[in-house]
């Protein structure tokens, strides 16, 4: 596989908050686009990766929670039941870590990199990674499940990564600039 070249994008992106597209299609580039979230989500020792994570605004998720990878396109959860309580994290909101109220169990239908229609039973583990990178789909983050202590706390951290993410620097053109001397 060649080496990625997607970047995660941090909070503060305004692409974190886009709803993103159905995709009406799979073609070649949204299977490499899908090989290449998934590269990128191992390298960064994540469990699962949302497009808009990496400034695609269409509706795609890799996850793997060491079960086997899961690529899955314009997934939606069709049923939830119980609840359950875990500790999350994201590479987008990277150093900052949430209790977050989730279904213990999901049913989520979608389309896998070939074309097929896949349908998930999910349970514990599985079912927390897929609720959250669903909801990268709508621009939801594990923040805005946070309570109003947890606000708080984090405050600081989330004030900082959105000034950093601002600050990134542009690609370089592929054209050539010089300075001019007077």
């Amino acid at each position: 596989m060649p080496k990625t070249e997607l970047k995660i994008r941090v909070f503060g992106d305004t692409v974190l908050r886009k709803k993103a597209k159905a995709v009406r299609k799979i073609t070649g580039y949204h299977r490499d686009m899908l090989s290449q979230m998934a590269r990128l989500m191992y390298d960064s020792k994540g469990i699962g990766l949302a497009a808009p994570q990496v400034g695609i605004g269409e509706m795609m998720i890799v996850v793997d929670i060491g079960d086997g990878l899961y690529k899955l396109v314009n997934p939606k959860i069709v049923k939830k039941e119980g609840f359950q309580v875990i500790q999350e994290g994201c590479l987008s909101v990277p150093g900052i870590s949430l209790k977050v109220r989730r279904a213990k169990k999901v049913s989520v239908e979608a389309i896998d990199e070939n074309g097929d229609h896949i349908f998930i039973e999910a349970k514990d583990l599985l079912a927390c990674v897929l609720q959250h990178e669903i909801d990268h789909l709508y621009g939801r983050l594990i923040i805005d499940y946070s309570s109003l202590l947890d606000r708080i706390k984090i405050k600081k951290r989330l004030e900082k990564l959105k000034k950093e993410s601002s600050h990134e620097e542009l690609p370089e053109p592929e054209t050539k600039s010089y300075k001019l001397q007077l």
